[in-house]
């Protein structure tokens, strides 16, 4: 064990945030701390390091063991260029470098009495030196540098020009490579592109030390952790096992916890229930056997009962109109900026009910073709054609879609006028906002909050085509979900740009790969993607022989048109699934209905309605027959 967390408590003012939350750490152990937003995640982590304190409990680190912490807001060295900040955590292996090259110097003009003790000191330095990677750190160092997304490129850029994102990618280099014994991550994975995360992911999985990770990233989660402790409302629960064996154990026990409550009430009701027909019967020995059954009832310890139900959003997103089966026509798009040439000659096609997500590294201009679309650039050139009945519902996200000046009530009864007050109130409650909170100005807000706003005014224009940029940003993982299951059911068209694999796994049947200027067609989701990405880059970055592009482009593109076949023929099976398991519904519930009014005196003493009924409930179970022949064909 390297560290441990006993018992740690932590109250802000009247809110209990951490409640007795234990929990440790082995040595080289990948944990992680999740929880919904505003659980104490983050809070809990600034205990560990030191700098907050609980209101009780302790925490217990490994003697001579070192801690490292990523901070949002890092202090640089003024006029440090990128690789310079980096190489600064390496100052003692270059202290110690400055000395083996100045006793090598030394030793060439050293007469016999003194070169004996400096050879055996220049032996003690070059070991030191081996012992630490000295021969490798240079290189380690531009491994950290590239593998975060800087190119060589970028290495002499002074950091003191550089956005806040780059500089945390800069904090967590320098992080990494100072290897400490416990590494701990708040959110590691924000600003960086796919590219970067799987390199992080493998750093992180391969790292001599201890990792604890606080992130909503759960494909990320998957790929690194062995153990997760889970907060919810300040209370901790430690799993062994990645994020998706921990859901799977949580849903088990919250499964079992409202079993053994409810077999409890149960117990309890019957007992009541025999109590009192005890004490109906009126006789002495009746009455104490009930007074009996009384104490013991008194004497068993009453399980709570479990919370099912967190504060979530619940909100669906429905079409006010159907579009044309041609819902966006691009043709030739272009854009640069200045001598930057983001992207060239870009064609693609999207169709009614597609959900596809653009994918690619930071800085290929993902964000910029969604802005393209909507109006809010313009191309250097290029057709954007959509097709008839097309409405687009826009999710932007720096939010700039809202209005900072207004409030929350403000920005939506002042795009919506037609709605009443009490409607605007119930649609802010289903996004989180109650009370007074739907008077706090937009500025105000926090990046989660405008997120929530934003899905808000999304919902009701009621659009057929959602554009969305980042839409998972700032939530957290339960929100997520149901915003995954929200896109699931919608029946319009969605395009969108994430860099959250779980989420472009769980909603996207396409993938748009933005690489070398050109967009690279996968007709599936994000596993599909990794399965087919080293075949189809090949093919359409000309890094394979032209003799072969030709036959390998027509293979791809008869690939594509059966992937899409399928995915076609899957679509419907889905939708016929889902409409059988609905007429089964309705049929199952009729039934029932019958058999009641059967039960009925003036039915059963009607001949006539009674036949009817009868005749009614063969044609019901009949037709429930071959439905049930029917789900059973379409389920496999």
């Amino acid at each position: 064990m390297i560290l441990a967390c006993q018992n740690i408590s932590k109250s802000f003012g009247t809110d209990e945030i951490l409640q007795n939350v234990s929990f440790h750490i082995e040595d080289k152990g990948k944990t992680a701390i999740i929880g919904p937003n505003g659980a104490g995640k983050s809070t809990l982590l600034k205990i560990i390091i030191g700098e907050l304190s609980p209101d009780s409990g302790e925490i217990i680190l490994a003697k001579g063991k070192t801690m490292g912490y990523l901070n949002q807001h890092q202090t640089f060295t003024p006029n440090n260029s990128i690789y310079e900040e980096i190489l600064a955590t390496k100052k003692d292996l270059i202290i110690l470098e400055e000395k083996i090259r100045q006793l090598e110097i030394d030793m060439k003009q050293a007469d016999k009495t003194v070169l004996t003790n400096m050879l055996n000191t220049y032996t003690r330095l070059t070991h030191d030196f081996e012992i630490q990677n000295g021969y490798a750190y240079k290189s380690e160092v531009i491994g950290v540098l590239k593998g975060l997304g800087f190119d060589s490129t970028d290495f002499e850029k002074k950091v003191d020009t550089l956005s806040g994102g780059q500089k945390t990618r800069i904090a967590l280099g320098k992080l990494l490579l100072s290897n400490p014994d416990i590494i701990l991550l708040d959110e590691p994975t924000n600003h960086l592109d796919m590219t970067s995360i799987e390199w992080l992911e493998t750093f992180l999985s391969n790292y001599n030390g201890a990792v604890v990770i606080v992130a909503h990233d759960r494909y990320f989660l998957d790929k690194v952790v062995t153990s997760v402790v889970d907060i919810d409302r300040g209370v901790s629960l430690a799993f062994d096992g990645n994020y998706s064996a921990f859901a799977i154990k949580k849903a088990q026990i919250q499964e079992a916890q409202m079993k053994a409550y409810l077999n409890q009430q149960q117990e309890i009701k019957h007992q009541n229930e025999v109590i009192t027909k005890l004490k109906s019967f009126n006789r002495e020995k009746s009455i104490k056997r009930a007074e009996s059954r009384e104490k013991m009832l008194d004497k068993i310890e009453r399980l709570d009962k479990p919370i099912t139900e967190t504060d979530s959003m619940h909100f669906k997103l429905t079409p006010h109109v159907i579009s044309g089966n041609d819902v966006l026509t691009v043709r030739g798009l272009e854009k640069s900026f200045g001598s930057l040439s983001l992207f060239t000659n870009l064609n693609f096609d999207i169709k009614r009910g597609e959900k596809i997500s653009i994918i690619g590294k930071n800085g290929t201009g993902k964000t910029t073709i969604l802005k393209i679309l909507n109006n809010v650039l313009e191309a250097n050139c290029g057709e954007v054609r959509l097709g008839s009945n097309v409405k687009i519902g826009y999710y932007d996200q720096e939010h700039n879609v809202l209005h900072s000046e207004k409030t929350l009530f403000e920005e939506l009864s002042d795009t919506y006028p037609n709605m009443s007050n009490t409607e605007i109130r119930n649609v802010l409650a289903a996004f989180l906002f109650t009370n007074d909170d739907v008077f706090k100005r937009i500025q105000d807000l926090s990046g989660g909050e405008r997120g929530r706003v934003s899905l808000a005014k999304l919902m009701l224009s009621e659009s057929n085509f959602l554009i969305l940029d980042e839409p998972t940003n700032h939530l957290d993982i339960e929100s997520k979900e149901i915003l995954e299951q929200t896109l699931n059911q919608y029946e319009g068209t969605v395009l969108y740009v994430s860099h959250d694999r779980y989420f472009i796994n769980k909603t996207a049947d396409r993938i748009l790969d933005l690489v070398d200027n050109t967009l690279i067609n996968y007709i599936g989701n994000y596993d599909y993607y990794l399965e087919k990405k080293d075949e189809l880059t090949a093919i359409y970055t000309n890094k394979e022989q032209n003799t072969q592009k030709t036959d390998e482009s027509s293979s791809v593109k008869t690939d594509w048109k059966q992937q899409k076949e399928e995915l076609s023929r899957l679509r419907k099976q889905e939708n016929d699934l889902k409409k059988t398991e609905e007429n089964i519904q309705q049929l199952e519930i009729r039934d029932k209905e019958i058999d009641i009014l059967l039960e009925k005196e003036e039915i059963y003493t009607d001949v006539n309605e009674c036949i009817k009924l009868n005749e009614e409930k063969a044609a019901v179970l009949a037709e429930l027959e071959v439905l049930y022949e029917l789900w059973d064909r379409l389920s496999e």
